[in-house]
């Protein structure tokens, strides 16, 4: 690619045009090159570093810049001087296996919440992120940053239709105030997770229509609601333990 084109990925649109994704920092760089180990697909990308990182050891091709250059592309206001080109997926990371659960995410829109999802997911294992039409674009910055490498070993979906999962999954279940607690044995008997937008949740009749059960972590009521990625999170632990 064109410098000049690397230095359009920040707008998602350019991310989609071009099929790539930037990653930033020591961390993030390492779970790339431990990923691509097993992943041919990120083994096409490309590094791109200041002196201060000259001497980096990576599988992939590298190309040194100046510091106004890794300033031009970087996202962060004080750049480490590393920076990775990575391909977009034109499909799941892989593909679903035998006694996978599913976390569908409808219309999700805060970057944090989503890369701290992806964390949770990556942590516990044997989970799959379905995302909606409408939800953040999980090759934003912010996103990639604060999943901490996580994007690159949590499958992921995007643009699942909500009412695709009536003929996807035969169980169903949702997060709501009023359910069964999730720590009931029969929370953990689902294929699929359903949980909302942080403010406006999933429309009641829509999920009437699936046919989802309604489950609840139970609290003091102290306050309105939990934060999303806390409850997804929560709801991880219930499940893997």
């Amino acid at each position: 690619m064109k410098f000049d084109d690397i230095k359009k990925l920040h707008q998602k649109k350019y991310r989609a045009e071009f099929g790539r994704f930037l990653v930033e920092g020591e961390h993030l760089v390492l779970e790339l090159q431990k990923a691509a180990l097993l992943n041919p697909l990120l083994q096409r990308s490309e590094l791109y570093v200041t002196n201060a990182y000259e001497q980096w050891q990576s599988p992939f091709k590298t190309h040194l810049i100046s510091d106004r250059q890794m300033a031009q592309i970087a996202d962060t206001k004080t750049p480490q001087g590393i920076v990775a080109l990575v391909p977009m997926p034109d499909a799941p990371v892989a593909a679903p296996v035998a006694g996978e659960r599913a976390i569908y995410l409808h219309e999700i829109q805060d970057p944090g919440n989503l890369g701290t999802i992806l964390r949770t997911l990556a942590w516990f294992g044997n989970f799959r992120c379905l995302l909606s039409p409408g939800s953040v674009d999980p090759y934003n910055p912010k996103v990639v940053r604060s999943s901490m490498g996580a994007i690159f070993h949590a499958p992921m979906e995007l643009d699942v239709a909500l009412d695709s999962l009536r003929t996807r999954f035969a169980r169903i279940a949702c997060l709501d105030m009023q359910g069964e607690p999730v720590q009931s044995t029969a929370f953990t008997t689902f294929e699929c997770y359903l949980f909302g937008n942080e403010a406006r949740g999933v429309p009641r009749d829509q999920l009437n229509a699936l046919g989802a059960r309604p489950f609840t972590i139970p609290g003091c009521g102290a306050i309105e609601s939990l934060n999303l990625a806390a409850t997804v999170n929560m709801c991880a632990y219930e499940l893997s333990r």
